[in-house]
């Protein structure tokens, strides 16, 4: 972020009530140049006056002193140069004063009034000054002379410190208003990068949610039935070869299929991560430390990723027969029943309805290995609802000892919830266990 505003407030660096150490400087050279001015003048006014030259020369350099605090009290150095404008002292003072009184931060009615008295006294001065000169036989010009010199000097002494003042200070606050909206815009792209951040990250978060759901139901389900075979091939090994070598190769199908599956999901995810390799020739470099990846490239490799598991790679509910009769060969008594007219949804629709039965079936294999099974399917208008519902187990029945990871409701549910339906799993009054699952078709 840049310290623009920073650098504005710590350029404050000089005495008192100056910004810098250089306006310092500045108005003390003005102030020493005004009091040096107004001794000369205090000279003949004080021959005008009937006092000592020293009273007109000290009176003289205390009046043009003022003209150091200008950029504290403006109004204060006008009102002096006003005031000692009868006195033909403090050109320097009045022109200077003006500007600064221009420049300033006042409301414009305070600078028009003062600037209007320093006009009509500079005029009423140069008019009575120009009169008494040709009196006196100074200067033999016509009549129009006397109203035309003192209108000139007066709008000369005034209008152009007044205009270049205003001029400044407009300039002055449109720069201020610039700066104060960059730092504006820079904290503004500060938080949009915080919250692209944010975005970003929490996109990760559910993209590894969603990588890991996926191979969950991929892995379990395969693997559950694949040992649930291994137990079987244990038991019949010796008794009834025949039987044995049938469930060897459903174990080799079930490898096979678990492979299958995951080489395609690993494949969409290399190919969703193509654009964010690394060149060739940086290889070696990015080797040692980890690559540097930018945040709109992940979310939209992680994006491409997921449209492509939804819409391409992922099974469908022509597949839940199939699911079912591997569950039937693995020894399970299971029942699976249709009701109303079959019907193609969307992809990702029907991927969750498959991977809900898939892994409903799953547990049951894990917890209730033996208890007889239905699996009901419903077509309905607007949706679809799916049900698999399990007795309880004997007791005698034979355990494969499948251990439980505690993620597959918490998995069915997370993905029957981001399409807008509803789950609900539980215990049934016969000791068995039910999960229920209601899709919006669209």
């Amino acid at each position: 972020m840049t310290a623009t505003g920073e650098d504005h407030v710590t350029a404050r660096g000089g005495p008192w009530w100056w910004a810098r150490r250089r306006s310092a400087v500045l108005d003390v050279s003005l102030a020493v140049a005004s009091a040096l001015e107004c001794a000369l003048e205090g000279i003949p006014f004080a021959g005008d006056a009937g006092v000592p030259v020293a009273v007109g020369v000290v009176f003289g350099v205390l009046a043009g002193s003022v003209l150091l605090v200008r950029r504290r009290w403006p109004i204060a150095v006008v009102l002096v140069s006003i005031a000692i404008t009868p006195a033909e002292m403090g050109f320097l003072m009045g022109v200077v004063g003006l500007y600064t009184l221009a420049a300033a931060e006042l409301p414009r009615r305070i600078i028009g009034s003062l600037a209007g008295m320093s006009l009509v006294g500079t005029l009423i001065v140069t008019f009575v000054k120009t009169q008494q000169d040709m009196s006196r036989g100074d200067l033999e010009i016509g009549d129009w002379f006397v109203p035309f010199a003192a209108i000139t000097m007066s709008l000369g002494f005034t209008a152009p410190p007044v205009l270049l003042g205003l001029y400044v200070g407009a300039r002055r606050r449109l720069m201020e208003s610039l700066r104060e909206r960059a730092d504006s815009l820079e904290r503004e792209l500060q938080l949009l990068a915080e919250r692209a951040e944010e975005r970003a990250e929490w996109a990760r978060n559910e993209e590894r949610t969603r990588i890991a759901r996926e191979m969950h139901d991929v892995v379990a389900h395969r693997v559950s039935l694949m040992v649930v075979h291994a137990a079987a091939l244990q038991a019949v090994a010796r008794k009834d070869p025949e039987k044995a070598v049938k469930n060897a190769a459903l174990v080799g199908d079930m490898g096979r299929q678990a492979l299958t599956e995951l080489r395609e999901m690993l494949g969409v995810l290399r190919s969703g991560g193509d654009g964010l390799r690394e060149p060739a020739a940086s290889a070696s470099a990015s080797a040692s430390k980890p690559a540097s990846v930018p945040l709109a490239a992940v979310g939209v490799a992680a994006a491409a990723a997921a449209s492509r598991v939804a819409d391409d790679e992922g099974p469908s509910l022509a597949e839940i027969e199939e699911l079912v009769g591997q569950s039937a060969a693995a020894g399970m008594v299971v029942a699976l029943s249709v009701e109303g007219v079959v019907r193609s949804y969307a992809p990702l629709v029907e991927q969750t309805a498959y991977r809900v039965v898939q892994e409903a079936l799953t547990n049951v294999h894990k917890h209730a290995a033996g208890a007889k099974t239905y699996v009901r399917l419903a077509h309905r208008v607007s949706e679809i609802a799916m049900q698999v519902e399990n007795e309880p187990a004997e007791e005698a029945a034979s355990s494969a000892r499948l251990p439980s990871g505690g993620n597959g409701l918490v998995g069915m549910r997370e993905r029957v919830s981001a399409l807008g339906g509803v789950f609900v799993s539980g215990p049934t009054d016969a000791g068995g266990f039910r999960v229920s699952a209601v899709i919006p078709a669209s």
